[in-house]
């Protein structure tokens, strides 16, 4: 039963988002970028999937953490999962998985949000 209560989302999707980290982290000190990009990749996905437990892949992790601490990448495509929570003790029944996404040749310029239809393996 999927029922749409004021602004709440409740249906699994999958998403991919381009995020510009550079404006996010205009500020911030050089020691603290990579740890701070990753907090705002949770921040962007908790908006836009309307969840609160978000959850960022070991590929993404590395991704941005594969130049330094302080060269972030400026822009990262991103692929959200909003899935259901199969723990029975869980707080939500819904979470976020952030991946990396591929990064097409001619690069990120003028790629917009996209909803990926995949048939879950459920």
């Amino acid at each position: 039963m999927v029922e749409k209560t004021r602004g709440r989302k409740e249906e699994v999707v999958t998403r991919e988002y381009t995020i510009n980290l550079h404006k996010r982290l205009h500020g911030c000190t050089f020691k603290k970028k990579a740890p701070n990009a990753i907090k705002e990749i949770r921040k962007f996905a908790q908006k836009a999937m309307g969840t609160k437990d978000v959850r960022v892949d070991v590929k993404l992790n590395k991704h941005i953490w594969s130049r330094g601490i302080r060269s972030v990448p400026r822009r990262v495509r991103v692929r959200i999962a909003r899935k259901r929570n199969d723990d029975e003790d869980a707080k939500e029944e819904l979470y976020s998985l952030v991946t990396v996404a591929e990064i097409p040749a001619e690069g990120l310029k003028g790629l917009g949000t996209k909803v990926i239809d995949d048939d879950d393996d459920e």
